[in-house]
């Protein structure tokens, strides 16, 4: 666990971004060196795709904005420079099927520094796309690094250490050293940590003024899906997303005015993508998600400050789930950076002292959304109401509930108490035939959702002449006399605007590099 004041530093280095709801670039780094490669490979890149299918289907603001992918074979290579991955997935799909047409174990020998300077590289691809993208009042201000590795993760994190003090981390927001290991090589207290969960385990390490995430997960489809997908999730820690509001007489002492509130700042997270989100699935008459509908709440992309007043508690028992619409999110203490530490650990402990007192007593509480905006006396103002739900976890869940506008009238007739034989035995005999899960699990049924949304956004590239295997895997053999600043970073004098976006040129990674460059740069990527 980081010090606080190893942390403290930490928030100071980023400060907010003018667009509160702006993603990180991400810069993907894979190590092909490691010995597992063979069998991480094919995992890897089909997580990776399916992800990024995600990313460039929903609508609204890209929650991946940017993105560059390397790789570390006898020297590190980057296959995607820094692209736009929404209206550019044809462009992504290429390179992760480059990714995927890689030689497998036993082809590169293993580097020390191959990661460390990959790392090094992009993080000036990033300097060097920023400057030349802000004079088009584009601004991407952070990145984050992921790397993916079958090293030691303690032996990257130390190289880590010792190469990067003397270099620029003002726009690094995170690196994620990712260790994957076969189930065959986890030690028994490893295994339930790799299983796939919403949010994989971590352990973090300060170092060089900012984090370096390390974790360890399992080399299957799922996990690293899993693990990807939190790119998804709103990265934004300017600003708490919801103030919870309760009377202090029923959490304080009892001289405590009653008009007093007390006030949680918390954070929403998404539980669920809306599926009104994706692409092909919503007419053009039907508008995904109206982010002002007073009957609406939104976790991405964060609108602004919403405000819920606890009026009443209901016994759990009490609540129908006929009466319950809408996605459920999820309600978390907030890590918002501008908050002073005292304050974010009493924020903190009371929002656990909340969820144990829920629990303990079997309530749900019923809350009103208050305006997000002051309007003229003579305007009326729908209310909303929500009904949040305890856990035995450090979160809350929180839905909307009906109304008496909203409720049509409806019959629930008595069941018989006895039935006839030949009606009864038939039915028993078909329930006794199902098969009986303890609990749902969600991972376990698939909808063919990401095979469709590729059909929805597959547009292929200009064609180009289909090379011999021979010539694409001699393509990933070492060359004599390469400078690595040649296979690595190229300049990026002309790289387009944000407006024009990425215009893909051709399928192999040769032409997806040369695409953002003008032709006297072609050297650099020979």
């Amino acid at each position: 666990m980081n010090s606080r004041k190893a942390l403290s530093e930490t928030r100071r280095t980023f400060p907010a971004t003018k667009v509160h709801y702006q993603q990180p670039s991400r810069i993907l780094i894979v190590d092909v060196t490691a010995p597992s490669w063979t069998n991480s490979c094919s995992v890897l890149s089909e997580a990776l795709e399916n992800t990024l299918c995600l990313a460039c289907g929903l609508a609204g603001p890209c929650r991946v904005p940017l993105l560059s992918l390397f790789v570390v074979q006898n020297q590190q290579e980057c296959l995607l420079p820094f692209t736009q991955v929404k209206e550019n997935f044809a462009r992504i799909q290429a390179c992760i099927s480059e990714l995927r047409s890689l030689p497998r174990e036993g082809c590169f020998p293993q580097g020390g520094n191959g990661v460390v300077q990959a790392v090094q590289d992009g993080l000036q691809q990033f300097k060097q796309y920023s400057r030349h993208t802000a004079a088009g009042g584009s601004t991407n201000s952070s990145v984050e690094i992921t790397i993916f590795t079958s090293q030691p993760s303690k032996q990257m994190v130390k190289q880590l250490e010792k190469k990067l003090k003397d270099v620029d981390l003002v726009s690094l927001r995170r690196i994620q050293v990712i260790e994957v290991l076969k189930r065959d090589f986890l030690e028994p207290e490893d295994v339930e940590q790799c299983i796939p969960a919403e949010e994989p385990s971590s352990s973090d390490i300060a170092v060089l003024g900012m984090d370096i995430d390390v974790q360890t997960i399992e080399d299957n489809v799922i996990s690293l899906e899993m693990l990807f997908k939190t790119w998804l999730h709103d990265y934004g820690t300017e600003r708490e997303h919801l103030h919870l509001l309760l009377p202090t007489g029923g959490f304080s002492h009892a001289a405590a005015p009653k008009t007093t509130l007390m006030c949680l700042k918390c954070d929403l997270q998404e539980r669920l993508l809306d599926p009104a989100l994706l692409s092909g699935m919503v007419d053009g008459t039907v508008r995904a998600a109206d982010l002002n509908s007073p009957c609406q709440m939104a976790a991405w992309p964060s609108t602004g400050l919403y405000k819920l007043r606890v009026v009443k508690a209901l016994k759990s028992e009490g609540v129908c789930e006929s009466v319950l619409y809408g996605l459920p999110f999820i309600i978390k203490p907030t890590s918002c950076w501008q908050l002073d530490w005292d304050e974010l650990e009493i924020n903190q402990h009371s929002f656990h002292a909340l969820c144990h007192s829920l629990l303990k007593r079997k309530w749900m509480l019923l809350a009103k959304r208050e305006p997000q905006n002051t309007s003229p006396s003579w305007n009326v103002m729908v209310h909303s109401y929500y009904i949040i739900v305890p856990s035995d976890s450090a979160s809350l869940l929180v839905k909307a509930v009906a109304t008496r506008e909203l409720l049509l009238p409806s019959t629930f007739p008595a069941l018989l108490t006895e039935h006839p034989e030949r009606v009864y035995a038939p039915v028993e005999s078909a329930l006794n035939s199902l098969e009986v899960e303890v609990a749902y699990n969600p991972l376990h049924l698939k909808s063919n959702l990401y095979k469709y949304l590729k059909s929805v956004l597959y547009k292929p590239l200009h064609r180009q002449q289909a090379q011999p295997r021979d010539q694409r895997l001699e393509r990933h053999q070492p060359k004599q006399h390469q400078s690595r600043a040649k296979a690595t970073v190229a300049p990026l004098l002309m790289a387009p605007s944000p407006v024009q976006g990425f215009r893909p040129a051709a399928v192999g990674r040769d032409s997806c590099e040369r695409s953002l460059l003008p032709k006297e740069y072609d050297e650099f990527l020979q």
